[in-house]
């Protein structure tokens, strides 16, 4: 007589990814392998990845800009943006009236401000090379009032 094993388990058990908010300074640290890529892809590895639906439009100018310096060809960065396209990455609304509060209370520009926001909503950590979004990443996802 043949035993066969049967392991029943609902699927949100093994498919359950920790949470990742990353800015558009670090997808693209990852796709146009730039200094600190190393760090932004170990970090982004295994997690499930969320930004804000303005990602795609800062990183499809950060790959103009790049064609336009000469710092990379136009097919190069065409190549990245369809490696974004192609990314496992859930784009996310924002609360804007709540953006606007953080960038006036963190001198932040609306887009690293709804990065934020995203952060604190998802109750999750922050990726960012951006010294002041960091800065006040910090100071926001630990609760400090200030």
């Amino acid at each position: 007589m043949k035993v066969h094993l049967i392991v029943a388990e609902p699927p949100a058990a093994y498919a359950r990814r920790p949470r990742l908010v990353v800015d558009a300074s670090v997808i693209a640290a990852a796709l146009f392998a730039e200094p600190g890529f190393e760090h932004a892809t170990a970090w982004m590895q295994g997690r499930a990845l969320c930004a804000p639906h303005l990602v795609d439009f800062e990183l499809a100018n950060a790959a103009l800009q790049k064609a336009r310096r000469r710092a990379v060809s136009e097919n190069a960065a065409a190549a990245a943006l369809e490696a974004l396209a192609a990314l496992d990455l859930e784009r996310l609304s924002v609360d804007m009236a709540e953006v606007l509060r953080l960038a006036a209370r963190y001198d932040l520009t609306a887009d690293d401000a709804s990065y934020l926001w995203l952060a604190a909503a998802q109750g999750t950590p922050l990726a960012t090379f951006d010294a002041a979004l960091g800065a006040a990443a910090k100071s926001h996802l630990a609760g400090d009032a200030s």
